[in-house]
């Protein structure tokens, strides 16, 4: 075989012919949480401490479109991320914070427009000029419709929103990257690795077609097209994934025939697997996280985020947050092991890991080009199924023991370890941006807000750019919600229909002696009562990480449960009144965003109030050991970690239905 030389075309062993040596790589922690006060002294520490730029994380709130006064958002404000409601809000994130020194990633996609306009607002009112601001806006709508789900609007004008961003950046902000093209969020809601990169490459493709179509050259915004690329346990084959999308990707340029070479590069992100994180002796996720972020390296990523320890609990603690960043700062600095671009060049193992992955992927390719490409494939739901039952498949391989989990499924600790789980307080969060925006609205001139918003809603429903009106609307200080609603009104809210797929997680898992005892179990209970045990698996606020409720639901439908799985975005009064209607036995909320504590006991407080107290309440997802006793003693029934066998969840849910049966 021949092997080509890093930098060559097709960039399969880099982009780059030589090091940097200074920083092989930019370390880019992802943080964000609380206020944007609390955010920016975070910011400041790490960049003290060797970060190299910044990675904002959102609270959902502001992902979904919502200032932290609406009803809808309650519990999930300041949570998840950092809450930001105003151009008040983003210019105390980045205060005294150089923005033409360092660059900023914002993952943000559903309200991109205000976020993104309050980020260039504050930056000029800082004296710092939108053409000198260097980073990446997510901007990648359509895995969220696949698979995250933070999405506002309809596919249609999400995408048009796409465009008027890259449009805007490429006249505008020449050193930005305008989209950052996620397969990470794919790999973690299930996708296998060829699947992952698949998706990923035809969403980029899509985004290209896109842009072509609004006039542009290819090299007016391919240059400043990246990549976002999870990366997980399976080592040799991670790093193949990497050579394979630098590999693929300028094989699927060439055919718009650019004449600039870095239309055709790759340049990629990469995050450690936030799901190989287990609550269970987790220590071992610091192991985890380095022979991730090695492959990253091994791989060719240009940046790169490690996870912390504690993630499969809760937010990171300042002690996880430095050892997640020093990890990187030991593999820069100590090891030798960025002295080197692909060493794994001509390794017969890596060289056919490549191409196996690249088959794969290019499999994946055809097929959503067969459906119209990935507007049209998302929009008829089939890579989303595509990716549940990837999921499933997996999680039946982990329940089984055939793939080792340490300290999981094999090799249990006989002492669980006690964990400090760090704990945002949601009511301190919302009290603090209720009175900024009361503020904000006594001091701002109502008549400039209400017409740059008007100016806004006319803007959508031409073909205007919309980009330098949400920036208007910004600096009159509209708020971000506002800006969001007026787009709303004129392209709705997208609602996602939910669907159970059956038979892949038993198919998978084989015709166990434990299922079908269980089966039995569930066969006597709907003999006795006349009917089978139903639940409402659900998710709670503005979460939209259903990979857990997916599996959930498919698994207990296996098991022989009448399943009903409940739109996302509910309130705990929506879930109420649908477990009533449909007349349940019990409900399981998976959660992962940290509102637990407020929305959990808000549900079964509405239950008893409807006379339903005889449902049992389950909750499940990432939830700290400390919270347990507080939920057991608001009525939750029972709590299930990360890495519990499902059959083993099942057994208990059955086990309360029946007992709830007899008294």
């Amino acid at each position: 075989m021949t092997i080509l030389q890093p930098g060559a075309w097709p960039y399969t062993r880099g982009i780059r012919s030589n090091l940097r040596p200074n920083s092989p790589w930019t370390i880019r922690q992802y943080a964000g949480f609380s206020t944007a006060e609390e955010s920016n002294r975070f910011y400041k520490n790490a960049l003290a401490n060797g970060q190299h730029g910044l990675s904002v994380a959102f609270d959902l709130p502001t992902h979904r479109g919502y200032d932290s006064d609406h009803p809808r958002v309650t519990g999930d404000i300041g949570k998840a991320g950092v809450a930001i409601d105003s151009i008040l809000d983003m210019q105390a994130l980045f205060q005294n914070i150089p923005l033409d020194q360092v660059s900023v990633s914002m993952t943000m996609n559903g309200a991109v427009l205000p976020v993104l306009a309050a980020f260039i607002v504050a930056a000029e009112e800082s004296g710092v000029s939108r053409d000198k601001l260097s980073g990446t806006i997510q901007n990648d709508i359509l895995k969220e419709f696949m698979v995250r789900n933070t999405y506002i609007y309809p596919p249609e004008p999400s995408m048009r929103i796409v465009a008027d961003i890259i449009e805007f950046c490429a006249k505008e902000m020449p050193r930005f990257n305008t989209i950052s093209i996620s397969g990470y969020h794919i790999h973690e809601a299930g996708a296998d690795l060829g699947l992952e990169l698949g998706l990923t490459l035809a969403d980029g493709l899509q985004y290209v077609r896109t842009a072509l179509e609004r006039g542009l050259n290819i090299d007016d915004f391919a240059p400043r097209l990246s990549f976002f690329f999870a990366t997980g346990m399976n080592f040799y084959s991670e790093i193949a994934k990497l050579r394979a999308a630098r590999l693929l990707w300028a094989e699927l340029m060439a055919q718009f025939k650019p004449k600039n070479p870095k239309s055709s590069m790759l340049r990629t992100h990469c995050q450690t697997s936030g799901w190989s994180l287990t609550a269970q002796d987790p220590m071992n996720n610091i192991v985890r996280t380095t022979i991730e972020a090695m492959a990253s390296i091994f791989g060719g990523t240009q940046s790169l985020h490690t996870n912390s320890f504690d993630e499969a609990h809760a937010l990171p603690s300042k002690l996880s947050s430095r050892i997640a960043r020093n990890t990187q700062l030991i593999l820069q600095h100590e090891t030798g092991i960025p002295n080197t671009i692909d060493p794994w060049g001509g390794s017969h193992l890596m060289e056919s890991l490549t191409q196996e992955l690249a088959n794969k992927a290019r499999e994946i390719i055809q097929k959503t080009g067969e459906l119209g490409g990935m507007t049209k494939a998302i929009i008829s739901g089939a890579p989303k199924l595509w990716v549940e039952e990837s999921a499933a498949k997996r999680q039946a391989r982990i329940d089984s023991g055939e793939e080792v989990i340490v300290g999981v499924n094999q090799y249990k600790p006989a002492d669980s370890e006690s964990i400090e789980a760090f704990e945002v307080d949601n009511h301190a969060v919302r009290d603090a941006q209720l009175r900024s925006l009361e503020t904000l609205k006594k001091q701002r001139d109502n008549a400039k807000v209400k017409q740059s918003l008007k100016s806004l809603e006319n803007g959508a429903k031409s073909n205007t750019n919309l980009m330098p009106l949400c920036i208007e609307a910004m600096r009159s200080h509209a708020t971000l919600g506002e800006v969001s609603y007026a787009l709303e009104k004129v392209f709705g809210r997208h609602q996602a229909q939910t669907e159970v797929v059956s038979g892949v997680y038993s198919k998978a898992l084989g015709d166990s002696s434990n299922i079908q005892a269980f089966l039995k179990q569930v066969d006597a209970f709907a003999e006795k009562e006349g009917r089978r045990p139903r639940i409402l698996v659900a998710k709670l606020g503005q979460d939209g990480h259903d990979r857990g409720a997916k599996i959930v639901a498919t698994a207990f439908a296996d098991f022989g449960f009448d399943v009903d799985l409940s739109p996302l975005f509910l309130t705990p009064q929506e879930v109420a009144r649908h477990a009533i209607e449909n007349d349940v036995h019990a409900i399981g909320i998976s959660t992962l965003a940290g509102a637990h504590k407020t929305l959990v006991p808000e549900l079964i407080q509405t239950l008893k109030s409807k006379g339903a107290h005889d449902i049992s309440v389950f909750t499940g997802g990432v939830i700290p050991e400390q919270d347990y006793e507080f939920l057991k003693q608001k009525g939750v029934s029972g709590i299930f970690g990360p890495g519990t066998p499902l059959l083993e969840s099942a057994q208990k849910v059955l086990e309360s239905i029946q007992w709830k049966s007899k008294n």
